[in-house]
Formats: C-alpha cells, sequence, structure tokens
C-alpha cells in the first residue's frame, strides 16, 4: 500500500504545478528593468547605418520604444496604432528597434505600413534585445526622462491597453518632473 502513495503524491505535486503554470498570463510576465535603467546600447539607424542611435540620446524626454520586426505578424497588428499615436500632439516620442531583420525587408515595411518612429536602429542580432530581456516581438517599453523604464508591454499593444495603461502613463510621466 506504501508503494502506491508515494508516486500518487508525485502526481498531485505535478498536477498542482502544472495548473499553477496555465493560469499565468504571459503578458503579465514582470520585467527585472522596471524602475531601472534602460540598458546602454548603441546601434546604426535602420535607414542611415552610419549613423547610430544610442540610449543616451532619449534623456530628457518620455519615449515610447517598440522593439519590431517585418516578419513579425502581430507587429503588424500593433503598427496602426503606432502610426496615429505619432500624428497626436501629446503623444510620446517614439522609437523602434529593429530585430534580428533584414536591413532592406525593414524598410520596404515601413514604407509600405507607414513610419511612426522618430528613428529605429537596427539590432541585427538580437543582442540589444537579449539586454532588454526581449523573448519575443513585439514588445513596447515607456522610458522616463531619466532613462529609466516605467512599463514593459509583451506582445501588440492594443487600443484598450493604449488607453487605459500606456497613454495614461505617459502623460503622468510627462507632467512630472522625473
Amino acid at each position: 500500500m506504501n508503494r502506491y502513495l508515494l508516486p500518487l503524491a508525485l502526481f498531485a505535486v505535478l498536477v498542482l504545478f502544472l495548473a499553477i503554470g496555465l493560469g499565468i498570463d504571459p503578458k503579465r510576465v514582470p520585467s527585472p528593468l522596471i524602475d531601472k535603467p534602460l540598458p546602454a546600447f548603441n546601434l546604426p539607424k535602420l535607414k542611415t547605418p552610419d549613423y547610430n542611435i544610442k540610449s543616451t540620446d532619449f534623456y530628457g524626454e518620455v519615449v515610447l520604444l517598440n522593439v519590431w520586426a517585418s516578419w513579425c505578424v502581430s507587429c503588424r497588428a500593433e503598427h496602426p496604432l503606432f502610426v496615429e499615436l505619432a500624428k497626436s500632439n501629446n503623444g510620446p516620442s517614439i522609437y523602434g528597434i529593429n530585430y534580428k531583420d533584414k536591413r532592406t525587408d525593414a524598410i520596404e515595411w515601413l514604407k509600405y505600413f507607414g513610419n511612426p518612429y522618430q528613428a529605429s536602429a537596427f539590432d541585427q542580432h538580437g543582442l540589444t534585445g537579449i539586454d532588454l530581456g526581449v523573448y519575443g516581438v513585439p514588445e513596447t517599453y515607456i522610458i522616463d526622462r531619466s532613462g529609466i523604464i516605467r512599463y514593459k508591454h509583451i506582445g501588440p499593444v492594443t487600443q484598450d491597453a493604449l488607453n487605459k495603461k500606456i497613454m495614461p502613463l505617459i502623460k503622468k510621466l510627462k507632467a512630472s518632473n522625473i
């Protein structure tokens, strides 16, 4: 009888861990970078590779930093929101990091769908993405004037997320001296 209790107990523990794991929302995975400085990077610009974008370029402004790729279907879904946001007067400065892509494909993609980015960096090998903790595109970060990451959105940004989380935070950060 005792020889059946141990496998049954192990099975019960396994079922418990599985149930907990299935209940986790992958979009709510906490980032260890929240409230920490944006990792340092110095990447070539997508369109003009002789010039670079550095993480320090964002100091002094509230920035929405979007990690995207031309091969990313979800990036296509969120992109019109960024195009519209770029047209608004009260939106943030929008920058992109093109992730593990072909430069020509990314440039053509922006020509076709519109370019909401003030500039887009080219992270061909994904090393900056690793530093940011990117595990899939799209991912979007809100960075304050001091270069501190205040929010990370995993997956495509929706109108609901933009209205309820992202824009209120951007307005708060713009109103503060941080």
